[in-house]
């Protein structure tokens, strides 16, 4: 071969051995003839080291990888595909998947029944575990987050989709956008612990699910459910959701939940009520919460009825209850609350307020009426006109709760006096 052949076949091979560095191939050995050579539930170990993705798997594994392997998928497509039944994945690093919404490029696609996924780390990952008709799965333990992207177009922590009976537990969050859980039934979603994402957890037309313990903090919302009736909330600690849209637990048209010992602490909104309950039979029931430090605690976008608030703690808040577009939220159950605002006493030292803890719309709720005027909610010049509305209404006003029973104290029980 002449020199100048030699020349043109180094500068070849190095420019094929440079094309990794573009994206457009990958350095790594392929995981996947590993997972095909491998008989049906078996264990596969690999090797310590970075191995190349996609992976499919199509029949029962249990793949360990110890803590010491990771899956890179390339910056393209997912990194695992579950097509199987009965599946484990564990101690995996999965890194690296595409940027596609409509293909939903996660770090695992899971399409079967029976898996376990846990104690994996999945970062880089558009989505992060994307189920689709898929029942009776465990996600648990997983260290979650999704690509650098604006909040908007990042991708959910956990999807779920027409999937029945899943448990998704103990996992960390951290950057991505959401948790959906659509048009799936009897799922468990408890010990999560999600941050600096959009919706901590969101429900669409999801029922008789399980919302149990989770840790939910500095996301644009924590709860929301939205066509989901029969939802127990219960245990979970939501904190700093704030700006517009900021709010601990919302609910749209949402009937048969019960949202039970949960603090919702230092957000934009406590709860927002729209149209809830919304079938004629169903009640909510609100009981054990403490709602505290928000800027409005109980927020209903119009006059609606059905929702029992029970043994609540509503305290530091700016504004405890408000009605948006007139009427009232007194045609609710409201008994046995702490008002951290109740300005009565105790004779009998029973612990339950003497007479009724009242709350009145009065000049201030101009910016419950209009939208626009919520910008000088706690000016002064609105103070002063509260202030003198108190003194000498020009006007009925408007008594927006009555609570009969209000406890005295924030750490007593009153279940039994009442």
């Amino acid at each position: 071969m002449k020199p100048h052949q030699r020349v043109a076949g180094l500068l070849v091979s190095l420019f094929l051995f440079s094309i990794p560095l573009f994206g457009y191939a990958t350095p790594y050995p392929s995981l996947q003839k590993l997972i095909d050579a491998a008989k049906p539930n078996s264990t596969v170990i690999p090797p310590p080291g970075i191995y190349a993705g996609p992976v499919t798997l199509n029949h029962p594994l249990t793949i360990n990888g110890e803590g010491k392997v990771t899956i890179d998928a390339g910056g393209k497509g997912s990194v695992i595909y579950l097509h199987t039944d009965g599946a484990i994945i564990r101690n995996l690093h999965l890194t690296n998947s595409g940027e596609s919404h409509n293909d939903i490029d996660a770090g695992i696609q899971v399409r079967g029944d029976f898996n376990v996924i846990k104690d994996n780390v999945i970062d880089n990952c558009l989505f992060g575990i994307d189920m689709q008709q898929s029942s009776n799965n465990i996600v648990r333990r997983n260290k979650i987050s999704s690509k650098p992207l604006d909040l908007g177009i990042r991708g959910d922590s956990v999807r779920l989709w027409y999937s029945f009976h899943n448990k998704i537990t103990h996992n960390t969050i951290r950057n991505s956008r959401d948790m959906v859980v659509w048009y799936s039934d009897h799922n468990t979603i408890a010990y999560n612990d999600s941050r600096y994402g959009r919706y901590s957890l969101h429900f669409m037309y999801s029922t008789y699910n399980l919302v149990d313990s989770n840790h939910y903090e500095h996301n644009s919302v924590g709860i929301f459910l939205m066509y989901s009736d029969s939802v127990v909330v219960k245990n979970n600690y939501i904190a700093y959701a704030n700006g517009p849209t900021g709010m601990g637990i919302g609910f749209k048209e949402t009937s048969g939940v019960d949202i039970e010992n949960n603090k919702i602490l230092y957000c934009s909104l406590g709860l927002y009520i729209d149209l809830s309950p919304f079938q004629p039979d169903m009640t909510n029931h609100f009981r054990n919460n403490m709602i505290a430090y928000t800027s409005i605690a109980v927020d209903f976008l119009n006059d609606w009825t059905g929702n029992i608030f029970e043994h609540n703690i509503f305290t530091g808040n700016h504004t405890q209850i408000a009605v948006s577009g007139g009427g009232t939220a007194n045609r609710n159950v409201w008994k046995g609350n702490y008002w951290s605002d109740y300005e009565g006493f105790d004779r009998n030292k029973d612990g339950i307020g003497d007479t009724p803890y009242e709350f009145f719309g009065y000049a201030d709720r101009i910016w419950m009426d209009v939208p626009a005027a919520r910008f000088l909610q706690g000016t002064p010049v609105m103070a002063v006109l509260d202030f003198l509305e108190r003194l000498a209404p020009f006007s009925t006003p408007t008594m927006l709760v009555k609570d009969e029973h209000p406890i005295m104290s924030a750490t007593q029980t009153t279940s039994s006096k009442l």
